[in-house]
C-alpha cells in the first residue's frame, strides 16, 4: 500500500486549467496515482483556496458551478480541518522553519495526516519536515510517482 500523499493547491490547479499543459500532465499523473491506491489527502485550505484560484485567479476562470463541482469531489479524500491542534504545529513550524503561514498549515496539515509526502511546487524539492518529505511534482526527478514513493521506502 502507498503511503499517505498530501497535495497542495498548487498541484490541484495545474490539474484543473490549461495554463501549462506539460504540468498538468504531471499533475494528472501523481492524482490518477493517488486516486487508484486512495492515497491521496488534502486539507479544508487546499479546498477553499483551489476553489478562489480556479474562481477568480486563473485566465480565463472557471464557472463557479464547475469549480464547486471539483471541489465537492475532492471532498471524498475526506480533507483535514484545520483545529486548533494544527494551527498549534502550524505556528511551531513556522517558528523552527520560518516559512511562511501559509506554508506552516500546509505542512502542519500533511504531518497531521501521517503523510510522508507533500506534494507541492511551492516549497524546497526535498525539504524534510521531521519525517514528512516535499516532493515538487513538476521536477525531473519526480516524473513517475511510482518510482518516487518506493525510493523513499528503501
Amino acid at each position: 500500500m502507498t503511503a499517505p500523499v498530501f497535495v497542495d493547491t498548487n498541484v490541484l490547479v495545474y490539474l484543473h486549467t490549461d495554463s501549462d499543459p506539460a504540468k498538468r500532465e504531471r499533475a494528472d499523473a501523481w492524482v490518477d496515482f493517488l486516486i487508484r491506491r486512495r492515497a491521496g489527502r488534502l486539507s479544508t485550505q487546499v479546498l477553499q483556496e483551489l476553489y478562489a484560484v480556479l474562481t477568480r485567479k486563473v485566465r480565463p476562470p472557471l464557472e463557479q458551478e464547475l469549480a464547486r463541482s471539483i471541489v465537492r469531489d475532492l471532498g471524498s479524500w475526506k480533507p483535514l480541518s484545520l483545529e486548533p491542534a494544527v494551527l498549534e504545529r502550524a505556528w511551531n513550524l513556522e517558528s523552527r522553519y520560518s516559512v511562511s503561514w501559509w506554508d506552516a498549515l500546509i505542512v502542519a496539515a500533511a504531518q497531521t495526516s501521517r503523510c510522508g509526502v507533500l506534494l507541492t511546487e511551492d516549497l524546497q524539492n526535498g525539504q524534510q519536515f521531521g519525517s514528512l518529505r516535499v516532493v515538487d511534482p513538476f521536477s525531473g526527478e519526480a516524473r513517475d510517482p511510482r518510482s518516487v514513493l518506493e525510493s523513499r521506502v528503501h
